[in-house]
């Protein structure tokens, strides 16, 4: 079997070590910059706890044109950077291979199968992914593992290990329950689930405040609480999430307490992968993470003055990096 992992930085690095360290596949990266040519040297590895774990894949490279067609492409870009690359990835998966999509936020597909079936222009715009690509290669899947880049090549992993999968039909297929076996025998936990969506959203309303303000504060998670006001910032945000996502059917009132998230108690302090991209002067997930939240609100005359004001701030940090990127 040829397996890609396709943006095999911190957590398709994590993704891909894994794979490689079980063997059972041929496993392709596509990565760059010196953390490619730190693969290309001496492979990938993740650190998760006091395991060490990885190898050399069968092929490292920033051009996906030079692999053959692949059987599985785990698809683990930043939503931004994804539909730059649609005509790649609609060559690396060939006719009968499968895409793999995880990525924080509101994907791409989501309005795959549904009564209005469709591209989200915020998340894919000029329909990229929707035209190039299409719904009826794709498996929808959601990340909670918390990971960075240690260094060139290396993985630090630290906290929870679930990588669930669905298809956006929400049946469970036989290629459904073959990722999920896969990446399940490599050591992540990725349960086959019927409702992809609504694991999207309950993961969103959990990290829908705590990455924006953390990148616009530039403090890890937690600890910008500590201001007067932030929480109540937090909490307004989460409870408009909420209230979008039950206008479009689905209720996640019983699962998600803003409340008791938000108590001091148990808080552990973390840097929000936004606050990396931030850090790092790279481009934001802004549109995914609040941007089609703040859309969907509207479409159902939902108001969300918490998400309008932060949104329109982290668009400005946005175009801030970017501008100074193009510099």
């Amino acid at each position: 079997m040829k397996i890609c992992v396709y943006g095999a930085g911190a957590v398709g690095g994590h993704m891909a070590a894994r794979l490689i360290a079980k063997g059972d596949a041929e496993v392709s990266v596509v990565a760059r910059g010196a953390h490619l040519e730190a693969i290309r040297g001496s492979g990938l590895w993740l650190e998760s706890g006091a395991e060490r774990l990885g190898g050399r894949p069968v092929a490292a490279t920033d051009d996906p044109a030079s692999l053959p067609p692949q059987d599985i492409v785990f698809v683990t870009l930043k939503a931004n950077a994804t539909p730059q690359a649609a005509g790649a990835l609609d060559r690396l998966a060939g006719p009968n291979g499968i895409l793999v999509f995880y990525a924080n936020g509101i994907p791409w597909w989501w309005k795959a199968g549904t009564a209005t079936p469709g591209p989200l222009p915020l998340v894919d715009p000029g329909a990229a992914l929707w035209n190039a690509v299409g719904p009826d290669r794709v498996l929808g899947g959601v990340i909670y593992s918390g990971n960075e880049l240690k260094g060139p090549g290396v993985v630090q992993h630290r906290g929870s290990n679930k990588w669930p999968v669905g298809e956006p039909s929400g049946v469970l297929s036989e290629r459904v329950g073959r990722v999920s076996r896969l990446l399940t025998d490599a050591g992540m936990n990725a349960a086959a689930i019927t409702d992809i969506r609504h694991e999207v959203l309950r993961k969103l309303s959990r990290n829908i405040c705590g990455n924006p303000i953390s990148a616009l504060t530039r403090l890890p998670t937690w600890t910008n609480h500590a201001e007067t006001g932030i929480v109540a910032v937090a909490r307004a945000i989460m409870v408009e999430m909420l209230d979008v996502a039950l206008a479009h059917g689905f209720d996640l009132r019983d699962e998600i307490d803003p409340d008791e998230l938000l108590k001091p108690e148990g808080r552990v302090s973390g840097r929000s992968s936004m606050l990396q991209d931030a850090e790092l002067g790279r481009p934001l997930e802004a549109e995914a993470i609040l941007g089609q939240i703040q859309a969907f609100g509207d479409d159902k005359g939902i108001p969300t003055p918490a998400i309008d004001t932060t949104v329109a701030l982290l668009r400005c940090l946005d175009l801030s990096i970017r501008e100074t990127r193009g510099g």
